[in-house]
């Protein structure tokens, strides 16, 4: 095998040698934690667990994951987050190849998914604004649904979504479509009988307050949504009810600083019942969920 070609191994580097050597690069770029973010990395770029490094400490590394994982230690001391750096991220079962187009999915995000599993896993889904597809991917895997049809304003956020379906396949008992349009655009004359969306909810003049690492890397248009950060909800909410079947679900993760604000919009609305509002991992108001009346 020559030493170029995928698989060939590199007498040099043993797993444990290289991830001292990252930890080294990352703790020189002023990353918190370098030696666990060392290990997590190569770990990621070698697609396996994050103790395989460990448990494989004296095995050599390939000259493929030594390169992916130099690669990935150049964007990371960047200031890159870990997980566009190594090109993927966890979403509850899953894992997604995410880049700069989509948001990182967040642990918070999946209790959206467990909520809406609770209430509806049968009939035909839209996911709203679905970035790297976790949502419509984890609803395929988990839920027993006739259809999901995800959309997303973002061309580049279409293309991760649809590779993640591809990659994921095996694990989905759902047929996916991606369609590009804005918020409810392309689901026009059709019915659902669930709508889950984590639109972005981040007003203007609170970029601010967002960790760097989201404010400069991730995409603005998945995370800001007017000056009251209200603009792509309060539109989830006006068009929902013109899709939505019949005591259909209406699922939307919300700041939780306007949580209550949300669910007064739902309940304006005037053609939604059972209004709920959810809280995340942390204890804060994060989700808002409700039926369409008949």
């Amino acid at each position: 095998m020559m030493p170029n070609e995928p698989g060939a191994v590199d007498t040099t580097f043993t797993v444990a040698a290289l991830v001292d050597s990252i930890a080294v690069r990352l703790a020189a770029a002023g990353i918190a934690d370098a030696a666990n973010e060392a290990r997590d990395l190569v770990a990621a770029v070698a697609g396996q667990g994050r103790f395989w490094p460990r448990l494989h400490a004296s095995e050599r590394v390939g000259v493929d994951v030594l390169a992916r994982a130099s690669d990935a230690a150049s964007r990371r001391a960047t200031g890159m987050p870990f997980a566009y750096a190594v090109g993927r991220a966890a979403f509850r079962h899953l894992t997604l190849l995410v880049n700069e187009h989509v948001l990182i999915p967040r642990q918070e995000t999946e209790v959206l998914v467990d909520l809406v599993l609770e209430r509806r896993r049968t009939g035909v889904c839209a996911d709203i604004g679905t970035g790297s597809g976790a949502i419509a991917l984890a609803l395929a895997a988990e839920g027993a649904y006739e259809r999901i049809v995800a959309t997303d304003v973002s061309l580049g956020a279409s293309q991760v979504a649809r590779r993640n379906a591809e990659l994921l396949q095996t694990k989905l008992h759902a047929t996916i479509t991606f369609r590009s349009g804005d918020l409810l655009a392309p689901l026009a004359g059709e019915r659902f009988d669930v709508i889950v969306s984590n639109p972005p909810y981040i007003a203007y003049d609170e970029s601010d307050e967002l960790p760097v690492s989201v404010r400069n890397w991730e995409p603005s248009h998945a995370l800001f949504s007017g000056g009251s950060g209200l603009d792509a909800t309060r539109r989830i909410i006006r068009d929902a009810p013109g899709i939505l079947s019949a005591g259909g679900l209406l699922a939307l993760e919300v700041d939780c600083r306007r949580a209550l604000q949300v669910a007064e919009l739902v309940a304006s609305n005037g053609n939604f019942s059972g209004i709920e509002v959810h809280q995340d991992l942390a204890g804060r108001d994060r989700f808002v969920l409700a039926s369409r009346t008949a």
